[in-house]
């Protein structure tokens, strides 16, 4: 493997991005570009989705975490980025645009141009790489390949692309299947990728950069592990870089920290392997300097020339991580104290630089600022599934402000609904301090486009699903700050039903309660004071009893009397729950369950915070 790799670090180099929306084929389409190329063994079994290894993503279909691989094609060595396709990412997408020097844009060819394909593609256009348009599932029954190629270019002229830009070669594909053609008759298709490999190749042109000069490296990604620790990824901008070379970090506020290179790793396949040197234009990773950040340029002792700073999108949401201090806590998880938590938190750090952690000072509690709802509760749904207990509140939008005037940020929302259900949707929308921005309709479906404050887009979701019973497509970006509009924006219609007491859930009882609104948990659930088992069918919180038994009488009564006919209850996921909270209520997250609770446990504990709020 080690002389295999030496002898690929000097073949001709070419450096791509895959940009998608969600769910376009992209990961798909590496898993081909890997199986054809010959990089792996004829013996060496490769997974489906193989670049997706965070069973989350395997779970979920998207790509959270950006990744690289690298594959050897006749005598090149190609560096593959495969990048998020969710705009909560999209400052990974940004700062791998500064180590390629092309992109694949991957575009289904249904669904044509989406949300965070004009996202990504902006990223890229800003850049000036070089793009090559990738039709994929040309298999697909139904197709609109024309009109999509139409929707491509119009999408290249909005977002401002140079002629070189516009004229972009297109191949295309089915990475299912495994075939490709520069036809777009599906009848032209072959049974390989040779077609985009031979584009890959001609059209992206080779890293521009000067192999004799001083070293400059610049991490654009970050990666940790309990052995090296921090570890920078990134394209060696201009010389060569040795293992045991003694180097200098030039740092973003322009302090110098010199290290010793400990460890060279160069990628073959799906794998990280070591090196000895690696030479300008091949992308690598260091680990030497505990805490490398992104951005920052490692130079020659002596010849020290910063390269630009890598810009970083600020978080927009936050929300509190606390220790769980519910009745149940430490039943299920196997790690529950604050001290745990915090270097959970802190680790997270050391590879997400979109992520900031501030400890709320004589508290057991973290204030967490991300990318958005999805960015945190991927954390949130990793650390349940490490043995993490916690509790976390309401996701909360980053309020600026600036000359004394508040800022807060907005977002563009996509919405592609039955029309028979988008009444509803508008209603909520425009509730949400939402502008609609374009309204089509066509074949029973309506797409709208609004503009919206992120703090309208909390708690949306589960609505959204309601309104248009599952058939409704949604996604969103972030557009920029401005104005905070009003102090209010969506907030819940409807209050609760709070359990009083502590006990297992009985039917008898439930059965009692259920004319009161929508049951969230069944018989036999244990329930504590305070936890929320239900939504009230009115706009006030009630206190209701769920586990109380019958009264057992020496009378004997009919069966039907006997038997309690429930409703099934509402169900909600980690989104779900965070969506639906309000800024008095908590979700408490263990490996096992996942519960909403209020944040004052007892019924005199609240009356008397509200009483403190009324002064």
């Amino acid at each position: 493997m080690m002389k295999l790799l030496r002898e690929v670090i000097s073949m001709k180099i070419r450096n791509i991005a895959i940009i998608a929306h969600v769910d376009h084929g992209k990961t798909t389409l590496v898993d081909q570009l890997l199986k054809l190329s010959g990089t792996f063994r004829d013996n060496e079994q490769v997974a489906e989705r193989a670049m997706d290894s965070n069973a989350l993503e395997r779970e979920r279909g998207i790509t959270i975490l950006a990744k690289n691989t690298a594959i050897n094609y006749k005598d090149y060595r190609i560096n593959i980025m495969d990048t998020p396709g969710h705009a909560d990412f999209g400052g990974e997408v940004e700062r791998i645009m500064n180590m390629v020097d092309g992109v694949l844009l991957v575009v289904d060819a249904y669904e044509g141009t989406m949300p965070q394909t004009r996202f990504v593609l902006k990223k890229a256009l800003e850049a000036k790489v070089k793009p090559i348009v990738v039709i994929n599932k040309v298999d697909r029954p139904v197709v609109r390949i024309q009109e999509v190629m139409d929707e491509v270019l119009e999408l290249f002229m909005e977002l401002g692309a140079d002629d070189d830009q516009l004229d972009f070669p297109t191949v295309y594909t089915s990475a299912l299947q495994g075939t490709s053609s520069l036809d777009s008759d599906i009848n032209t298709q072959v049974n390989n990728m040779d077609c985009l490999f031979d584009m890959i190749i001609d059209e992206i042109p080779e890293p521009l950069v000067d192999e004799e000069g001083p070293l400059q490296f610049q991490p654009a990604l970050l990666d940790y592990n309990d052995y090296v620790g921090r570890i920078g990824i990134g394209r060696i901008q201009r010389g060569k870089i040795k293992v045991n070379e003694s180097v200098t970090c030039v740092r973003a506020d322009g302090t110098h920290s010199q290290f010793r290179i400990q460890k060279l790793y160069g990628f073959l396949g799906l794998h990280r392997v070591e090196i000895k040197e690696a030479s300008a234009g091949d992308i690598v990773a260091i680990a030497g300097l505990s805490d490398i950040g992104v951005g920052e340029t490692v130079c020659t002792t002596g010849k020290e020339e910063p390269l630009p700073l890598l810009k970083i999108d600020e978080p927009t949401i936050q929300m509190v991580f606390g220790t769980n201090t519910s009745p149940f806590a430490g039943q299920d998880g196997k790690f529950v104290t604050a001290r745990q938590i915090e270097e959970r938190l802190f680790k997270e750090t050391n590879r997400d630089v979109s992520l900031k952690i501030e400890r709320i000072p004589n508290s057991e509690e973290w204030i967490v600022s991300g990318r958005g709802e999805l960015h945190l509760s991927i954390l949130i749904e990793n650390m349940r599934r490490e043995g993490y207990e916690l509790q976390v509140s309401k996701p909360k939008v980053i309020i600026k402000e600036i000359d004394g005037v508040k800022y807060e940020p907005f977002e563009e929302v996509n919405i592609e609904a039955p029309d028979d259900c988008i009444g509803n949707v508008i209603e909520s929308l425009g509730y949400r301090r939402g502008v609609l921005e374009n309204m089509v309709s066509n074949d029973g479906q309506t797409s709208v486009t609004y503009t919206i404050p992120s703090r309208g887009m909390i708690g949306f979701m589960t609505n959204f699903l309601t309104m248009t019973k599952g058939y409704g497509i949604i996604s969103h970006s972030f557009l920029e700050y401005r104005p905070m509009e009003g102090e209010t924006v969506g907030e819940r219609a409807l209050g609760v039903l709070i359990s009083i007491d502590n006990g297992q859930t009985t039917a008898y009882a439930l059965g009692g309660v259920e004319d009161r609104g929508t049951m969230f948990v069944g018989p036999g659930v244990e329930v504590y004071e305070g936890m929320i088992v239900g939504e009230h069918s009115r706009d006030n919180d009630l206190v209701v009893n769920v586990t109380k038994g019958k009264q057992l009488t020496n009378t004997r009564s009919s069966s039907k009397d006997s038997t309690v006919v429930l409703k099934r209850p509402r169900t909600f996921n980690l989104e779900a729950c965070l969506d639906y909270i309000n800024d008095d209520e908590l979700v408490e997250v263990t490996p096992e369950n996942i519960r909403l609770r209020k944040r004052y446990l007892t019924e005199q504990e609240r009356k008397q915070q509200n009483r403190l709020k009324a002064k």
